[in-house]
């Protein structure tokens, strides 16, 4: 195995040996090239002159030549997918071949996005394809799904995912479950990659939708491919490219409690069939949905910006080259908008009474480097990425969650702490699809680093005795230094055993570090001292991530596919905190989940209707239990048992007639931990038996959505949709004794698109209806947003 911390050390210099490997590559012979010539029109013949087609994997636009007519030049020959996308008609692919020397010349003709469901593409095996012939379950949202269902934020797919669960304490934090396999520690279990990066963990991913042109979830173990910490599923989230059109765009909302919600975009080349730009911009801010008593003011108000910028070079020697920075701020005025307990805060839906009222402020940014080289046989991949989190606490943070003095949170001690960094490298080679090969693989190579200090004081104010507590103005520091590191070699392969019938086998290796560094102090005025001295530990862990599937193609566009997948949580040190019953630098193993997955999808013959169907059993060992402690809020992770969750999955798409669409989903989830003991006044409390926390029973999604054209040419039309949204019941701690029953939301959008201009209004839980999202295990809870409704007016140049 690779020796993780002596890799920390040479990981940086490798990556630009890897950059000049990279450029050494392009002075070998190039391979040969032809172009692509290719005419859009509607299904009258009329040519689209505003379309936008790219080659899958390549993110490369075609230039516009004529009313209906696009070029791609200097392709590598190969085989390809073309895809062809216009604003209100459904997308479509093609299969081309391009040769050397030689035009591909291919006719497109798209049809109204109300009248058919077009093809979708997705990349479940790291590389783009159809999702139609795609052996997982995966639910995919176009750039149409994320305006029509008014997705802001990943919080926002809860429920729309079959057994997809997420919700926040008020911080903008999620916790997501995917069939009962749930985040509920800073290393996650369902991981999220933005444009090709794995945002690495809670402190360093943006959650904020900005610029989105597709949304995929994953649903089960994707660990070959995916790596760390993906045992549940794995969330993608692709912005829009940059092409050889320009284009600007501007979005502004408006609603209740103060709604205001900007969006600017510019898509431009630089120089034409080489350099592009790419510049979204956005702020959103809100009044609080929760009123303090102790102030009279709302409380949860906040302001976000939120900036994205894409460079991309394609050069002459067939490399790619893409850059990409995002960056976040927001401002929030109350982060912890808690209830003390759950019949609090229903009596009293959205009202509080805080004394201590912190600011937070949480700045994050993520920057990526990719270099792409395709071959006549070999694709290369190679990416470079950083990570960094700033979060602090301006002034004093309620712990009690009530006006009274008893304790906070502060831990605004300057930039050295409460910042997370971090690095990660990857390499990728995959070969060439071509139309009669059988042998399709990717193999790569991932490393990182990771370096999080934190500092926090635990303030015990004049009202501490109030709990229990002998002393009063005084606070307990804690500090720990975490730092950690990795290396993680990937494969996996699909052989075509005949026409119909592929196997698929992969396997990953995972080697991670951790070293943690504690120390304690005691201060009270100008009184300081230690309470524990700098301890520090380090630990290894391993794992193994193997996968093993069947696919058959079934006549008349039907998939089945039988898959076995393992996945896995990184282990980890417990940080120190205030209560010294709990000692810190206590390891915890890696979580491991077997998973067996039987699925069907198809279509109708008329690309009217789209049905998929799966069935799921995950065996979980080693289940990591995240325990918060108070009053510090520090979470201690003990491995504490093993679970098992089994459910049924379906979802369908249909156009039902003439404008009419219909979408439903639906998800059974069945999760309980079959062994369960965890400590209980110093004592073992079993609570074998017991559901999954966050894991609701049920969700289901009803949608129905009508377009009316006008006019002649149809270039406008009238849009409505309603959404119904259910929910199981469900609960928040594993002694089931805080529970929400099931309930159902209602969301609407109505309005009128043309070319240029849309104007929509919209709302969202119509009925008002007040339930619990979010609740930690000693009773706080937090509220789902009350009924909210507001206007977008978008217009694009």
């Amino acid at each position: 195995m690779i020796d993780a911390p002596a890799m920390a050390s040479y990981w940086k210099p490798a990556s630009w040996m890897a950059f000049s490997l990279l450029l050494a590559c392009t002075a070998l012979a190039q391979p040969p090239v032809g172009r692509v010539e290719a005419t859009v029109v509607d299904t009258a013949g009329t040519a689209i002159s505003l379309a936008s087609l790219r080659l899958l994997n390549m993110d490369r636009e075609a230039r516009q030549a004529g009313s209906s007519r696009y070029v791609l030049e200097g392709i590598t020959a190969g085989s390809y997918l073309l895809e062809a996308t216009a604003e209100g008609y459904a997308p479509a692919m093609v299969s081309l071949r391009v040769e050397a020397g030689q035009t591909a010349r291919i006719a497109i003709t798209l049809q109204r996005a109300w009248l058919t469901l077009g093809e979708v593409s997705v990349q479940s095996d790291r590389l783009e394809t159809r999702e139609a012939v795609t052996a997982a379950s995966v639910t995919a949202f176009t750039a149409r799904d994320i305006r029509a269902s008014r997705l802001w934020s990943l919080q926002d797919i809860s429920a729309l995912v079959p057994g997809l669960y997420s919700a926040h304490p008020g911080d903008g934090r999620n916790v997501t479950t995917i069939r009962g396999i749930g985040t509920t520690s800073y290393d996650p279990a369902i991981v999220t990659y933005v444009d090709g990066v794995s945002q690495f963990n809670l402190d360093t991913y943006i959650p904020q939708l900005i610029d989105a042109e597709r949304i995929e979830v994953l649903r089960g173990p994707q660990g070959t491919l995916f790596g760390r910490n993906a045992m549940g599923g794995v969330i993608q989230v692709k912005t829009r490219q940059p092409g050889n059109r320009t284009r600007l765009g501007l979005e502004i909302h408006v609603g209740n409690f103060g709604l205001r919600r900007s969006t600017g975009t510019l898509k431009a080349p630089l120089v034409k069939d080489r350099l592009y730009i790419g510049v979204a911009l956005q702020q959103e801010q809100r009044a609080g949905y929760f009123q303090n008593l102790f102030t009279g003011n709302d409380f949860d108000g906040y302001t976000q910006r939120t900036a994205n910028l894409s460079l991309q070079y394609f050069s002459r020697h067939r490399w790619t080259a893409t850059l990409n920075v995002k960056g976040h701020r927001t401002l929030r005025e109350g982060a912890f908008p808690l209830a003390g307990n759950v019949k609090a805060a229903l009596k009293a839906p959205f009202v509080l009474d805080q004394n201590a009222l912190a600011r937070m402020r949480d700045l994050g940014a993520n920057a990526s480097l990719s270099l792409t080289r395709r071959g006549e046989k070999v694709r290369m991949d190679i990416q470079t990425a950083w990570q960094s989190n700033h979060r602090i606490y301006e002034g004093l943070l309620d712990g009690d969650f009530s006006r009274a003095d008893i304790v906070s949170i502060y831990n605004d001690y300057g930039d050295r702490f409460n910042r997370v960094r971090v690095w990660t490298q990857e390499w990728r080679w995959s070969s060439v699809p071509k139309a009669d090969e059988k042998l399709s693989w990717l193999s790569g190579l991932y490393l990182f680093t990771q370096d999080n200090p934190t500092r926090q004081a635990t303030v015990f104010g004049k009202d501490a005795g109030l709990f229990g507590i002998p002393d009063k103005n005084f606070s307990l520091i804690q500090q720990n230094m975490g730092k950690g590191s990795g290396a993680a070699l990937f494969g996996q392969a699909s052989y075509a055993l005949s026409k119909r019938l592929q196997l698929v086998g992969g396997l990953r290796l995972d080697q991670e570090w951790r070293r943690l560094e504690v120390r304690g102090e005691y201060e009270k005025g100008t009184l300081r001292f230690l309470t524990r001295s700098d301890t520090t530990t380090s630990q290894t862990y391993q794992a193994i991530s193997p996968k093993a599937g069947l696919e058959y193609t079934l006549p008349k566009k039907q998939l089945v596919y039988l898959t076995y997948s393992r996945g896995f949580r990184a282990g980890g040190l417990t940080p120190m905190g205030s209560d010294p019953r709990q000692p810190p630098l206590a390891s915890y193993a890696p979580e491991y989940s077997d998973n067996l997955e039987l699925g069907w999808k198809g279509r109708g013959d008329a690309d009217k209707l789209s049905y998929r169907a799966a069935a799921f059993l995950t065996a979980v060992s080693d289940a990591q239990v995240p325990t918060l402690l108070l009053p510090d809020a520090v979470t201690v992770t003990r491995n504490a048992g093993r679970m098992r969750s089994y459910g049924l999955e379906a979802s369908s798409e249909a156009r039902i007639w003439n404008g009419l669409s219909l979408t439903a989903r639906m998800g059974l989830t069945h999760a309980r931990f079959t062994r369960l003991l965890v400590p209980d006044n110093g004592r073992p409390a079993d609570l074998s038996g017991n559901r999954q926390v966050f894991t609701p029973t049920h969700t289901g999604l009803l949608t129905l959505e009508y377009v009316k054209p006008l006019g002649r040419q149809q270039r406008w039309r009238l849009e409505s949709r309603g959404e119904g949204l259910a929910i199981g019941s469900q609960y928040f701690d594993l002694a089931n004794r805080i529970e929400q029953p099931a309930y159902v939301l209602f969301h609407a959008r109505l309005g009128l698109a043309g070319p240029r201009w849309a104007v929509h209004c919209w709302g969202r839980n119509l009925t008002g209806r007040t339930y619990i999202s979010y609740a930690y295990d000693f009773g706080a809870a937090h509220l789902g947003p009350p009924r909210t409704w507001g206007a977008t007016v978008s217009r694009g140049f």
